[in-house]
């Protein structure tokens, strides 16, 4: 007896900033994945019996949101993306989905910062954050947009992905370096110790500092996922050249080995820009996490 079709559904947050990219690059990751898993992939859901199918959309309300098994957090400017988030009613519904229900969300740049627990150079009340990382991050951390980094990235979680292979062959193969660019980016500046109450008290009494509010998780299988360790996923090579004229090393501005890449059970932080890149390897890599989170999940 065929089993009936699946679909999933990821969204976008569609508030400000690079959300259009990540969809394209997320079809581009499907298609990747339907070449060895074989499902019907679709923008109706209605697919072959048996197939798995994606489907991606842009969000803007809670009831975009509701239906999504994972979210992605766009670069772009943080502050504003809380402010219209706030307006439109959909923060709170943000913080239940990330840090309640523990749903899949990766963000990228100014989606890092709002994922994050802790938030620096902000003053009280100027942004909200939904949280969901054990980690501070420092906004803005390379100054100006001229002053930001390129880099080829060494990223081993990708290995697999290299020259179009899926990350489910285990082909072993070293991955070519991820090409990415960091536009006026924060970084982790430090990983935090986990509460289970789920409150940063040290991190709240620190001068221009904000936190995100406290959520509890649902369930036991949401409590494992919050409980996680933070993993560093990457760091900036000391190769990452700035985009100055000059061209200064990350050596040479003292920014080689700050972390750019983070990962706490459910959520996934990028500091870079893949969305930017027409590289879709780490949207590949990341739709396999939801896939696995999913099952784990049922």
């Amino acid at each position: 007896m065929t089993s009936p079709s699946r679909t999933l559904t990821v969204g976008v947050l569609a508030l400000q900033g690079a959300f259009s990219e990540h969809v394209q690059l997320l079809r581009q990751a499907a298609q990747i994945l339907g070449e060895s898993t074989k499902p019907d992939i679709n923008g109706s859901g209605n697919g072959n019996e048996g197939a798995l199918n994606w489907r991606f959309g842009e969000v803007r309300t809670p009831a975009e949101l509701a239906v999504c098994d994972a979210l992605i957090l766009p670069g772009g400017e943080s502050t504003t993306m809380a402010l219209v988030a706030a307006r439109s009613g959909l923060l709170e519904p943000l913080r239940e989905f990330v840090k309640v229900y523990r749903k899949p969300v990766w963000g990228t740049c100014a989606g890092l910062i709002l994922l994050s627990e802790s938030a620096n150079r902000t003053k009280k009340g100027g942004q909200d954050l939904i949280g969901g990382l054990d980690v501070r991050v420092e906004r803005n951390h390379f100054g100006r947009q001229c002053e930001s980094f390129t880099a080829d990235l060494d990223l081993p979680f990708l290995s697999a992905t290299a020259a179009g292979v899926t990350p489910t062959s285990n082909s072993g193969k070293p991955a070519k370096p991820f090409r990415s660019v960091f536009i006026r980016a924060p970084i982790v500046e430090k990983i935090l110790p986990h509460h289970t109450d789920g409150i940063q008290k040290e991190e709240a009494e620190r001068d221009d500092t904000i936190v995100a509010p406290s959520k509890l998780p649902r369930d036991e299988t949401a409590r494992k996922a919050v409980s996680a360790n933070v993993e560093v996923l990457a760091r900036l090579p000391a190769g990452a050249v700035t985009l100055t004229p000059k061209g200064k090393t990350a050596r040479e501005m003292g920014e080689e080995g700050a972390i750019i890449a983070v990962r706490q059970g459910n959520v996934f932080g990028t500091s870079f820009h893949p969305e930017l890149t027409g590289d879709a390897r780490i949207h590949v890599w990341w739709l396999e996490q939801v896939l696995d989170a999913v099952r784990k999940a049922e």
